[in-house]
Formats: C-alpha cells, sequence, structure tokens
C-alpha cells in the first residue's frame, strides 16, 4: 500500500484496485525506461542531422563516412559536439567529407 499512496480515487486505498493499479504502474514503468532511450536516439539523430544540413551535408552520408574511415563515436557525444561546440563539429564534418 505504501507504493499506491499517491495515486487517486480508490486505487490508494482499496486493496483490490491498489495490487492491480501497483503491477500496472511497474509494467509501465519497465517499458517506458526503454522508450526513453529510444526517445533520446532520436533526438540525438535530429540535432546531427540539424547540425549537418546547415554544413551542406546530411545525417546518412556523414554517418556513413565515419564508419568507412572506422571513426567509433557514438550518437550521442555528436550530438552534444553539434549543439555545444559548432566549431569542433564543423571540423569532424569537414575531415570526413
Amino acid at each position: 500500500m505504501k507504493r499506491v499512496k499517491g495515486f487517486g480515487g480508490g486505487r490508494k486505498n482499496l486493496l483490490k484496485q491498489a495490487k492491480t493499479a501497483d503491477t500496472k504502474a511497474g509494467a509501465h514503468a519497465y517499458r517506458d525506461r526503454r522508450v526513453k532511450k529510444r526517445n533520446m536516439r532520436s533526438l540525438w539523430q535530429i540535432r546531427i542531422n540539424a547540425g549537418l544540413r546547415q554544413l551542406g551535408t546530411s545525417y546518412s552520408k556523414f554517418m556513413g563516412k565515419l564508419k568507412e574511415k572506422d571513426i567509433e563515436l557514438n550518437r550521442k557525444v555528436i550530438s552534444e559536439l553539434a549543439k555545444d561546440y559548432p566549431a569542433v563539429f564543423e571540423k569532424l564534418v569537414e575531415n570526413n567529407k
């Protein structure tokens, strides 16, 4: 009952509804931890592509070149470069055209 303390209606104080609510909440939390990872990867791709479009290339071409040259930077790092360090990102793009 401690886990459903803040829930609304009978879900906080009726045993059968509280058990169901707790089970469902756990299932949704488990699922959404995976959805969060998916959403973040999508955000990173969008940020990278936006930065690349300003420099006259596209996401798919750039990522293909990185793979071709065996440069193993993950999307999170590249995204942060594009967002916070545009000069470094521009040099990375220029070196991989």
